[in-house]
């Protein structure tokens, strides 16, 4: 068998599955991704023992079953064929929180919040908490029914994006194109099945640690970083697509080079700069009714 029939086989034989059970596309680059994990582990390992050493020092839903099946299908744990299949745990967590939660209960993107809690911690009562740290306390507001939280930071994107992005804000008003209409999944679904499983997970370690601000920093390096490729847009289908574009590639899969970016790209962002135009929009927001 020639050298290069061998890598072909060897290839064939490599399971398409990653390690979170998600199938990989048939041009997936396991060349590129071995080398950027093979080094990557090194930095898992370092931080696993300094979370391990914070957290010692650390003390609606029936009718959401219509969005088990459409959670994950391309991940082989969530289907009904899986033993055991994750659609039942998933079901649980969603419904005791619907119960512990009633101002809430269930919205859509949540399935894929704890969904991902899940398949990380494997445990129903830690993906419970973790979920209510998520929606009762880092995020209030997104998930209810109003979803005035969430309006009021995509919003606020916006604002951030005309202060330090210009020429971007001047393309969006110039085609009267919504943030909503563009970052609305990177906002209530925290990345995940937009980025890279690897990427959303780091982006979580700091969304729990250090609070929502991170969501801002994670979309302004996106969109800093492709921001002529963005100006290139001449409609707002070209907009929408070029904003979807922007969300691959080998910038958003080398997580940790993309998390060090996330903190020098956006320059200075304050929390009481964020909380001044959190108040403002939600101002905003409830005068439009």
């Amino acid at each position: 068998m020639e050298p290069r029939e061998r890598t072909q086989a060897a290839r064939d034989r490599v399971p398409r599955i990653d390690p979170y059970g998600f199938e990989r596309p048939e041009d997936f680059d396991y060349a590129a991704y071995e080398e950027f994990f093979s080094t990557y582990l090194v930095i898992l390992t370092r931080r696993a023992i300094k979370w391990s050493k914070l957290l010692k020092g650390s003390s609606s839903v029936q009718k959401s079953m219509t969005d088990m099946n459409r959670t994950f299908p391309d991940n082989v744990k969530f289907r009904k064929s899986a033993d055991p299949c994750l659609q039942k745990t998933l079901y649980n967590v969603l419904l005791a929180y619907g119960h512990h939660n009633q101002g809430v209960g269930y919205c859509q993107g949540m399935n894929f919040i704890a969904g991902y809690l899940i398949l990380i911690t494997k445990s129903e009562e830690e993906s419970f908490w973790l979920l209510d740290a998520l929606v009762g306390r880092i995020l209030p507001d997104y998930y209810s029914p109003a979803m005035l939280g969430l309006k009021t930071d995509q919003e606020v994107l916006g604002e951030l994006v005309r202060t330090k992005l210009p020429a971007v804000a001047a393309l969006m008003d110039g085609h009267g194109v919504l943030w909503t209409l563009v970052v609305s999944r990177w906002f209530i679904c925290l990345f995940v099945d937009i980025l890279p499983v690897e990427t959303v997970l780091r982006i979580w370690d700091c969304l729990f640690n250090e609070g929502s601000k991170i969501i801002f920093r994670v979309a302004l390096t996106l969109i800093k970083q492709h921001q002529a490729f963005i100006l290139e847009a001449t409609s707002v289908a070209d907009i929408c697509e070029k904003f979807k574009e922007i969300t691959k590639g080998s910038f958003v899969t080398e997580c940790h080079t993309f998390m060090q970016k996330i903190f020098s790209e956006p320059g200075s962002l304050s929390m009481s700069t964020i909380a001044r135009l959190r108040e403002s929009c939600r101002a905003k927001l409830l005068a439009q009714g």
